[in-house]
């Protein structure tokens, strides 16, 4: 699968620089850069790329200005890259990717393509099924308004439920997939949220933060432990009816008695 990607910055050392961090991976494919926001309008409709490197502060026309331009046509996957932190909470409002900090760190980088790639498999795959509805729609339409049905159901119920989670940690702001969360631990109105490679600090109760989390992956375990049980790897039997749920980074989280039979409904 390879990413056609199109850099814009009004900086052409930043152009350079970043296109420099790109040649390390070898899916993305740089079909053409722009120095300003109505070159960048032009040419996203030329090549119509996967993905967009977008600068936000450039003269007479920003980044969030190009993509009021692009209302009109399907826009690609845009990652803003900025020298200033201050515009992250509008960036994703923007359905922004994710949000980078010149000068760009080649691990931070290899996160957000990360998530391009997610995002490129879900799109890809949705192309996929509608190719498959219209062949069963000529061999069973019977099968299709099943199918549509049954799509509808799910798609209503899972989105009540956040699938990003916005959290200002140490005076910055992280995009939190929610299905990368492990555990989360409570602490009077603060929650520790635990991924496989790092903890985050949220302000918010346990019983709030339950409520944005859709309950067939996430259950609470113990009084002040919610588990995302698509992250158990095994259970641990402990005395006295407890025991243990090793998640996929190794930690281990203690299962009291009055929860686990909640959880014996969904780890097996």
């Amino acid at each position: 699968m390879t990413i056609r990607t199109i850099l814009v910055d009004d900086e052409k050392l930043a152009t350079q620089g970043l296109q420099l961090r790109l040649e390390a991976h070898s899916d993305v494919e740089v079909v053409d850069t722009a120095q300003n926001g109505r070159e960048a309008i032009r040419k996203i409709k030329t090549h119509k790329p996967d993905l967009v490197f977008l600068d936000i502060q450039m003269p007479g026309f920003d980044g969030f200005s190009v993509i009021q331009g692009l209302m009109e046509v399907e826009p690609p996957l845009v990652v803003f890259v900025t020298a200033y932190s201050d515009h992250a909470i509008r960036a994703f409002e923007a359905q922004a990717v994710d949000y980078l900090v010149k000068p760009v760190e080649p691990e931070r980088l290899a996160d957000a393509l990360d998530r391009v790639r997610q995002r490129l498999a879900e799109k890809r795959g949705a192309a996929e099924v509608e190719r498959l509805k219209t062949v069963l729609a000529e061999v069973a339409p019977e099968a299709v308004e099943d199918y549509d049905a049954e799509v509808q159901a799910d798609a209503h119920a899972a989105d009540r439920y956040e699938k990003m989670i916005n959290i200002k940690d140490r005076g910055q702001i992280f995009r939190v997939d929610v299905d990368s969360i492990e555990r989360i631990d409570a602490a009077g109105d603060y929650m520790c949220i635990y991924t496989a490679d790092n903890s985050l600090i949220l302000r918010e109760t346990m019983k709030d933060l339950e409520k944005r989390l859709d309950p067939r992956n996430f259950q609470r375990v113990h009084r002040s432990t919610i588990v995302n049980l698509s992250q158990v790897k095994q259970v641990k039997p402990h005395t006295n009816g407890e025991c243990f749920l090793v998640l996929g980074s190794g930690a281990q989280v203690k299962v009291s008695r009055s929860y686990r039979d909640v959880v014996a409904r969904f780890v097996h």
